[in-house]
C-alpha cells in the first residue's frame, strides 16, 4: 500500500513543486504562476533543454565573436521576427507562448506606471500589449528592447524623492490590468516545447540578426531592472522592492554568458512587479 502511494505521487508534480504552488511570499499572479508550473513539467525541458543550451551556448558565443569583427554590421529585424512568429505559432506550447505574451503587458505596464509618476511625466506610453503570436511582428522583440531604452532616455536623471507618493495620488493613466481571456491562442498539436529550450534556440539568432550594438544592449538591457526598481520603491515609499532585481547594475555591461538565466530571471521580476503594483491600484481603487 506504501509503494503504491509513493508512485501514485511520483505522477504528480513533486513535493517541492507543490510547495512552490503555495507559497505567495513573492508577488506573482495565479495565471502566471499556473503557467510557469505547467511548463516546468514539460518533460523536454529536463531532457533536451540542458543540450540545447550547452550546444548553443557553445554556438552564441562564436556568433557573439563573429559579430564583434572589425567588418560591416547588417541586421533583419523584419526576418529575425518573421522567423519566431512561425516558430512560435508551430513549435512553442501554448504557456510558454502566453508567457511571452504576458511579459509585453507586464513590462509595458511597469514602465508606464514609472513614466506617468515621474517629474517627466510628459513621456509617451509603452503602446506593446500584443493579443496573440501574429502581434509580435508589429509589437516586436527588438521594439520591446528599444521602448525600454527611449523611455529612461526621456525620464531623464532620477530625483529621488524625499516623500513617496500617497495612494491618492499615485497615477495609473495608461495601467492596463492583464486578462487572460483577452489572449487569442489556437493550439497544435507539434506545440511542445517549452520556455527555456525555446530561447536557447532564440539566442543564436537574435545575436546573428541583430547589429553588434543592438545586441549587446539588449542583453544588457536587464541590467536595468534594478534601476526600475529603485525608482518605483522610491515613489511608493518601498525600498524592498530593489531585492526582487536578479539583473542589477546597469554600467556593468555584460557579454551572453548566462544569458538564459538572466532572460528568465528578468522575465520573473517583470511578474513580480506587475503584481506588486496591480494589488496596489486595487487597494486605492477599494
Amino acid at each position: 500500500m506504501t509503494t503504491d502511494r509513493h508512485n501514485s505521487n511520483r505522477s504528480g508534480p513533486s513535493a517541492y513543486l507543490k510547495a512552490i504552488a503555495n507559497d505567495n511570499s513573492l508577488p506573482i499572479e495565479q495565471a502566471a504562476l499556473d503557467l510557469w508550473l505547467k511548463d516546468l513539467q514539460n518533460p523536454l525541458r529536463w531532457g533536451m533543454r540542458p543540450l540545447l543550451q550547452f550546444i548553443f551556448a557553445i554556438l552564441l558565443h562564436i556568433t557573439w565573436f563573429f559579430k564583434r569583427l572589425p567588418l560591416p554590421q547588417f541586421s533583419a529585424h523584419n526576418s529575425l521576427q518573421k522567423l519566431i512568429c512561425w516558430f512560435c505559432t508551430h513549435f512553442v506550447s501554448k504557456e510558454a507562448n502566453l508567457l511571452i505574451l504576458r511579459h509585453y503587458a507586464t513590462e509595458s505596464n511597469v514602465l508606464n506606471f514609472l513614466a506617468a509618476n515621474s517629474r517627466n511625466s510628459g513621456v509617451n506610453p509603452v503602446q506593446l500589449y500584443p493579443k496573440c503570436v501574429a502581434d509580435m511582428q508589429h509589437a516586436s522583440f527588438v521594439e520591446h528592447d528599444q521602448q525600454l531604452f527611449r523611455l529612461f532616455a526621456e525620464l531623464g536623471s532620477w530625483h529621488h524623492p524625499k516623500q513617496p507618493l500617497t495612494a491618492g495620488e499615485l497615477n495609473w493613466q495608461h495601467w492596463q490590468s492583464i486578462d487572460m481571456a483577452q489572449f487569442e491562442f489556437t493550439e497544435k498539436r507539434t506545440q511542445w516545447l517549452d520556455f527555456e529550450s525555446a530561447h536557447a534556440l532564440f539566442m543564436c539568432l537574435f545575436c546573428l540578426l541583430l547589429t553588434r550594438e543592438e545586441y549587446r544592449d539588449a542583453i544588457n538591457g536587464f541590467n536595468l531592472d534594478q534601476s526600475i526598481a529603485i525608482r518605483i520603491g522610491d515613489l511608493v515609499g518601498d525600498k524592498s522592492l530593489s531585492e526582487m532585481a536578479y539583473n542589477k547594475y546597469p554600467h556593468y555591461l555584460v557579454g551572453p554568458w548566462n544569458l538564459g538565466q538572466r532572460f528568465l530571471m528578468h522575465g520573473f521580476f517583470t511578474e513580480q512587479l506587475y503584481a506588486y503594483l496591480e494589488q496596489q491600484r486595487k487597494q486605492q481603487q477599494a
